[in-house]
């Protein structure tokens, strides 16, 4: 019985726990759903509550279609402007609080997920320390709800029907409608070649025998590491040991201090 349990936990067929907010951190019941709502006590992932505000969505009529006034808004601008707000809260957030592994904004319309931004660090503590700072923050003039999130695997959050075009609930769809990001910031935020590539296990020291040196598989295999690092071109050696990583850190710091200057005119957060 037990076992079984386990296995439909989170799912469906789970009469006790809402599947909704095991999946996606969410559910359009909230408070008063039938089901459990089983918060986390440390976890990756966290939610930033309805952070993101869509100008282009403010234009929506109820049935979802746009209406004349989002006719006039370029694309282009609204994907500049949706870029910028992006890179300041990854940037600024990864600054702060640690590496992130992966970061997502729902372009959904129903209330319980409408801006929401998910935020996946490499560490729990560095969330668990996002969430009990972020609290106490405002952003645009408005406080932030940041709260720690079950969800881990987004593929299972989406909404598949959305990704190849075809969802018929619209904004309203209960599962996640991802905004994308610009392919240009994508690469300059998480590496062209994805600089987590190389990481296996969030362990800094490598792998040691009993007696507290490196084993022969581990020395076999530096060594090799380092004649092919001798025999690669500066260029190259200098992007892989973290030259593009320093520069994309004083880029980014530079443009955030840009940023805050221009929020403040226009918005007068933080």
């Amino acid at each position: 019985m037990a076992e079984y349990l386990a296995s439909i936990f989170g799912t469906e067929k789970d009469k006790v726990n809402c599947s909704f907010y095991f999946k996606i951190g969410a559910c359009r019941h909230g408070d008063r759903c039938s089901r459990l709502h089983n918060r986390p006590t440390f976890s990756q992932t966290i939610l930033l509550q309805n952070l993101y505000l869509n100008p282009q969505n403010a234009a929506l009529t109820a049935d979802g279609s746009h209406s004349k006034l989002i006719l006039m808004l370029d694309d282009v601008q609204a994907q500049q402007e949706y870029d910028e707000f992006f890179e300041e809260i990854f940037v600024e957030l990864e600054d702060k609080y640690g590496e992130i592994e992966e970061m997502n904004v729902c372009d959904n319309l129903g209330d319980h997920l409408v801006g929401n931004v998910y935020v996946r660090f490499h560490k729990e503590e560095d969330a668990e320390r996002a969430v009990g700072e972020l609290n106490n923050r405002w952003f645009n003039q408005r406080p932030i709800h940041c709260e720690l999130s079950p969800v881990t695997d987004f593929r299972e959050a989406c909404c598949r029907q959305y990704e190849m075009g075809e969802c018929t609930r619209g904004g309203f769809c209960n599962f996640m409608h991802l905004k994308p990001i610009s392919r240009e910031l994508r690469r300059e935020l998480y590496g062209r070649n994805g600089r987590k590539k190389g990481r296996r296990s969030r362990s800094r020291s490598p792998p040691t025998s009993g007696n507290g040196h490196k084993d022969s598989k581990t020395r076999d295999r530096d060594d090799r590491h380092s004649s092919r690092e001798n025999g690669r071109p500066d260029r190259d050696r200098g992007n892989r040991q973290g030259g593009g990583g320093n520069d994309r850190r004083d880029r980014g710091g530079d443009r955030r201090d840009r940023r805050r200057s221009r929020s403040r005119d226009r918005h007068g957060r933080y």
